[in-house]
């Protein structure tokens, strides 16, 4: 996500240029005190998290927003999280691998949970968990790979439950991430909604694919 101030600049190009989840994490520690402020104004045009958050309300399960537990996944200072509470979601829980972004988040009200954790790896919580996960700003250059995020995400969703995610446009094929979500859904574990490219930063350039999938009955 690009933002006119040249702090978010220079964290940003850090952040993508990380070889190691360490690395990435003390980026975003010392970005987690400005981040809002350079790259949640309305001006520096970042849709991406209210584009997320508008899919997840209109592709949700069967429950309403307003009854769905929703995992927002790298929830960082909790603009998706934010965005979602505006839409009438009450029951939203929050990871992210930086305390001091989990802390901003805890900040806004809006999550029930929040929780440390490194998508590299396996999640430390149970199947099914939730109704609809999102996931924006986490599927970038430096960031979290597919695998094992993806089949992650799916797992702790419900069946017939989705999974609303942005994935840079840049690595779509080339991180693996077309391959992954093509694998699942040979194995029957998906169904995919949408793959619709979208603005990211809006005036930027930076294009996103918005990837929606829905937990197969039998996955």
């Amino acid at each position: 996500m690009h933002a006119s101030a040249p702090t978010s600049q220079l964290y940003l190009s850090q952040a993508r240029a990380t070889k190691s989840v360490e690395d990435c994490m003390t980026v975003y520690d010392k970005w987690a005190a400005t981040y809002n402020d350079e790259v949640g104004d309305e001006a520096q045009s970042y849709v991406a998290p209210v584009l997320v958050a508008q899919a997840a309300i209109k592709y949700k399960s069967s429950k309403s927003a307003a009854d769905s537990v929703i995992l927002d996944a790298g929830c960082g200072t909790g603009l998706v999280g934010q965005a979602l509470a505006i839409g009438g979601a009450k029951a939203i829980d929050g990871i992210d691998l930086s305390a001091p972004m989990l802390d901003v988040a805890r900040d806004t009200g809006v999550y029930r949970n929040l929780a440390q954790a490194d998508m590299t790896r396996p999640l430390d919580t149970q199947d099914e968990t939730y109704d609809t996960v999102v996931c924006v700003g986490t599927f970038t250059l430096g960031h979290v790979g597919p695998d094992p995020a993806l089949r992650e995400l799916i797992r702790v969703t419900r069946k017939t439950g989705i999974v609303v995610a942005t994935i840079l446009e840049d690595i779509w094929v080339s991180g693996g991430f077309k391959a992954e979500v093509e694998k699942l859904k040979a194995e029957g574990v998906v169904r995919v909604v949408s793959e619709d490219l979208i603005d990211y930063v809006k005036g930027h350039g930076d294009k996103a694919v918005l990837l929606i999938l829905e937990r197969a009955h039998r996955a």
